[in-house]
């Protein structure tokens, strides 16, 4: 038995990272005939302990898991630690006796309870004093019904998580509505209404990252840039001595860090470092799948033995969400950079084997198990290959993530 499994964040009020909410897939069928999806899923959670480990996909965040109605009855969740989930009722439960008695065991013994979907039908009066998130799929309930329901829920201090936010706009209309969480690819978008204002260093950054995407690594060059910023020096430094990538020289100065890594794996963490900074005042998950895609593409290339490309699978995945971290045009951000022609166009749009690399990653964040299927045969590759090498870009990020904040 194989697990699938897609993580979809959950951010605060001020974007940033609250939870993940796991999505999971046995592979190409079901390996449970006859019941639901979402009842497969969970007895493949429970039986395999998501088979890599709830922290490998987490990094430590709280998960939600959907949970239906004979795992909850035979009180499933419990195999899983309270303090890292939050047992989530699917909307396709049928509520009853039993049900109730089986969540309120649950509750007991210190899970945290969520409705999905919440449609305000009258069979969950029964539920809700044991809820304590009620999810809302904003596209599916009207505003009014929002409106007239939202103080009642708060009234009994249950936490608000508003589903399908795709834009800002609905982000700070149902913020002031009072949500507390939110779910969607908002964040995810770019938002071109202004630039932002680039401090001095923010600028040093962008011309970091343009020198590591230069088809000639200009040492000195990138000396002058950091000479202008002690703390830029200090933090490289600090980064190429990252355990994840060095664990037994102490790298001194960034000519020896050039003897040592190689100008590929050097061109790769400056231009990281100088992506880590840009990020700052933006939602940290923006970061964090920036990693997981730029190690994710370099990985698919890699087990297609297509060395060649890997450090360009690298670029195009990590710069993949610039346009959202510098609030403009992707187009105009990629004419700033030197970037090979084959990156510049999967960036912009244009399908191409990158660009396919980058679909892939998507469709793993999004839980889009048919679009990875099909990517998989294409490429030649299994989705178990494909599975593996996705947890080891979110371990990878992972590692790296506390390095660069």
């Amino acid at each position: 038995m194989f697990a699938y499994v897609a993580r979809q964040p959950i951010v605060d009020t001020s974007q940033q990272l609250y939870a993940y909410e796991l999505l999971f897939r046995d592979g190409e069928k079901n390996c449970f005939p006859n019941i639901s999806p979402d009842e497969a899923t969970s007895r493949i959670l429970a039986a395999s302990h998501l088979n890599v480990g709830l922290e490998a996909v987490t990094n430590g965040a709280l998960a939600f898991i959907n949970f239906h109605n004979d795992t909850l009855l035979h009180r499933f969740p419990t195999s899983l630690d309270p303090k890292n989930v939050v047992i989530e009722i699917t909307e396709t439960v049928d509520v009853s006796d039993e049900l109730v008695d089986a969540c309120q065991q649950i509750k007991a013994l210190g899970y945290r309870l969520a409705l999905d979907d919440y449609d305000l039908e009258e069979k969950w009066q029964q539920l809700l004093p044991l809820i304590s998130i009620v999810k809302f799929d904003i596209t599916t309930v009207t505003d009014e019904q929002i409106r007239e329901t939202v103080p009642v829920l708060k009234a009994h201090n249950i936490e608000l998580v508003a589903e399908r936010v795709e834009t800002r706009e609905q982000f700070h209309y149902y913020r002031q509505l009072g949500f507390d969480y939110f779910q969607g690819y908002f964040f995810a978008r770019p938002e071109v209404i202004r630039h932002r204002k680039m401090s001095s260093s923010s600028a040093s950054m962008l011309e970091l990252l343009k020198e590591s995407t230069a088809a000639q690594l200009n040492i000195e060059n990138i000396n002058t840039i950091l000479e202008r910023d002690v703390s830029l020096s200090y933090l490289l430094l600090r980064f190429i001595n990252n355990p994840t990538v060095n664990k037994r020289n102490q790298i001194t100065s960034l000519k020896h860090a050039m003897n040592f890594m190689g100008e590929t794996e050097v061109r790769k963490f400056i231009a990281l470092l100088s992506l880590a900074n840009l990020s700052d005042g933006q939602p940290g998950e923006i970061f964090s799948m920036s990693l997981v895609r730029a190690r994710f593409c370099e990985l698919i290339l890699v087990a297609m033995k297509d060395k060649s490309k890997q450090n360009s699978g690298f670029l195009t995945g990590m710069l993949s969400l610039i346009d959202t971290l510098m609030e403009q045009e992707m187009r105009e951000l990629v004419n700033k950079l030197p970037l090979p022609d084959e990156v510049s166009a999967a960036l912009c749009g244009e399908n191409n084997h990158l660009k396919q690399c980058l679909q892939l990653a998507t469709a793993f964040e999004r839980g889009q198990w048919g679009i990875v299927r099909a990517i998989s045969t294409r490429f030649g590759l299994t989705q178990k290959q494909l599975h593996e090498i996705y947890t080891s870009a979110l371990s990878w990020a992972a590692a790296l993530q506390n390095e660069v904040r």
